[in-house]
């Protein structure tokens, strides 16, 4: 260190360089946010990163990352809008593209705001703060540690796995690797530590980590294990303010924001409208509207694939789990290349009724906008095909309170995602029963779920009050054997769930992704071939998307290997 001193005016001076030393700029001191307040705004800030802001492909819907890549969904639009999202749809991401560099940031930033809030509750001695809230900020943080880890697993296949405290310097010697046992480990924290009630809905309560600590161990194939801790989620599991889990009466009541944080939603992303900034609503959607009409206005993304639309046949009532629903004789009839103008009947056969809540199709009512129209909705047919999402999509009735109208598309909502519903977690009770050995209690599981779509209520109306379509759907009298139940429980998520995220990483964890993208490219592909041009699957690149090539080169590939194929 540099010393000098010198006489100026009578005074003696001293000096060195640590004026050198700047705290940096619009960053507060640690020591400063090491208090009860500080600390509770830094786990806020961890819960704030859940709908992936600034990084459109780490929000926890996975619109991309498992519906469009499940094949559930087509990009829409045309060829030309976000390209990114192309290399997703055929398979061609590589190590410098957008999609897997955009989602590993996001991710991260969430894991840093976690480690943020336990590092500054290590050092906290605000006696404000007491031992109940400790335990609770712990569980929390460690919960949301644990599902933005989750998410870099299903996606990368490895990570270097940060502890709250590391310096920067010791992060970067981290090596990366396979997570599965330090999530465990944050989850069964959080199931173990965290309250079966709170004060605030939208906080991770002890049902809510069991639910993640279960699809944590399913997706490891420890199916004996995640099935005791799903069934007493299933059993006992509630709310935060204390509502015993159970299905909503209405299937699309799961999407609209007049019943977010309803006793079906075990953990969900929090969103609000109308609040003076578009910082607290859905950023996970804003693209997924109708082009160029109400409601939002923009962009014509998430067009719903053909394989999925068609899944909802039925037949006596009950989905064709040999995927025959493609043939022509059993596909939905559609309007592709039909004008608005001209004539079309929409499909008289008998149809399974969340279709109507999941797709919108032409001459079956769209929410309460209008009766879709067709070509009219779509800004290129013929690339991104005839289809609407229509899940997550605000009312009119909803127009400037659910929308916000503030903004420069009214797409910004308060509707919340759902990162576990409790359908979800019955249908993933439903396997590890099925992979126990107990058909009847999967059976038992899964006809709870389909129970509810069978209701009246539940079907699509056209303003007389008759049904729109012929719905027709009933439960299953037995499952056969183990090969036909998994078919039943793999068709009902597809079902239940569709345009939800998860589609990809069930069809990866079942070890049937490769077969079934081909077939899905294949048939989507003779209807929209710019869309689907030169796209193929292929193991064992295609599995996880590739580490980023910007943050293998931070590190270097001894601490970041790359994923094979790339």
């Amino acid at each position: 260190m540099l010393l000098c001193a010198f006489l100026l005016g009578g005074m003696l001076l001293t000096c060195s360089d640590d004026f050198l030393e700047v705290s940096p700029r619009g960053a507060l001191d640690p020591s400063v946010l090491a208090t009860e307040a500080g600390i509770e705004g830094a786990l806020l800030g961890a819960y704030a990163q859940l709908g992936g802001r600034g990084n459109y492909f780490s929000g926890a819907s996975n619109w991309v990352n498992g519906s469009i890549q499940g094949g559930e969904a087509n990009k829409g639009t045309d060829d030309g809008d976000f390209v990114d999202i192309n290399s997703v749809v055929q398979f061609k991401l590589g190590a410098t593209s957008r999609v897997p560099s955009d989602r590993w940031n996001g991710l991260f930033e969430g894991v840093s705001r976690a480690n943020a809030a336990l590092a500054l509750m290590a050092q906290t001695e605000d006696p404000l703060l007491t031992d109940e809230d400790r335990t609770r900020i712990e569980g929390e943080a460690r919960f949301l540690r644990g599902h933005y880890y989750f998410q870099l697993e299903i996606s990368y296949d490895q990570a270097p796995f940060l502890t709250a405290g590391l310096t920067l310097e010791e992060q970067q010697l981290v090596v990366s690797g396979d997570l599965w046992d330090m999530i465990e480990a944050d989850f069964q924290f959080a199931y173990d530590n965290l309250p079966e009630t709170l004060d605030q809905a939208g906080r991770a309560n002890k049902w809510a980590a069991g639910a993640y600590l279960g699809k944590t161990q399913l997706f490891q194939g420890k199916f004996a294990e995640a099935k005791t801790v799903l069934r007493n989620v299933v059993d006992n599991g509630q709310t935060t303010n204390g509502q015993k889990f159970d299905l909503l009466s209405n299937y699309s009541d799961a999407f609209n924001a007049e019943f977010d944080n309803s006793f079906e939603s075990v953990f969900a992303v929090q969103a609000a409208a109308n609040s003076g900034t578009t910082n607290v609503a859905n950023p996970d959607f804003v693209l997924n509207f109708i082009q160029g009409n109400k409601p939002g206005g923009c962009c014509g993304f998430f067009q719903p694939s053909y394989d999925l639309v068609n899944s909802f046949r039925t037949q006596n009532g009950l989905p064709l789990l040999d995927n025959s629903y493609n043939e022509s004789s059993m596909a939905l009839a559609q309007d592709l290349g039909i004008e608005s103008s001209d004539a079309f009947s929409p499909d008289e056969g008998s149809l399974d009724p969340r279709l109507d809540h999941s797709v919108g199709r032409r001459g079956i009512p769209y929410l309460d906008w209008q009766v879709h129209p067709g070509k009219s909705f779509i800004r290129d047919q013929g690339y991104a095909g005839p289809f609407s999402p229509k899940k997550f999509v605000f009312y009119q009735s909803q127009e400037g309170t659910i929308a916000d109208g503030t903004s420069w598309t009214a797409g910004y909502t308060a509707i919340n995602y759902n990162i576990i519903r409790f359908a979800d977690v019955l249908l993933m009770l439903a396997e590890t029963e099925i992979e126990t050995g107990d058909l009847e209690a999967a059976r038992t599981l899964v006809n709870r779920v389909r129970s509810r779509a069978k209701d009246d209520p539940n079907f699509v109306k056209m303003d007389d009050g008759s049904a729109a379509a012929n719905y027709s759907i009933e439960l299953y009298d037995s499952f056969s054997d183990d090969d036909m139940a998994r078919r039943a429980v793999r068709m009902e998520r597809k079902l239940e769930l569709s345009g939800e995220g998860h589609r990809f990483f069930d069809l990866s964890r079942w070890g049937i992704v490769e077969a079934e993208m081909n077939r899905i490219i294949a048939n989507e592909r003779a209807f929209l071939p710019l869309a689907y041009d030169g796209a193929q699957f292929s193991s064992p690149r295609n599995l996880y998307y590739p580490i980023p090539q910007g943050q293998i080169d931070l590190q270097g590939p001894e601490i970041l290997p790359q994923n094979p194929g790339y």
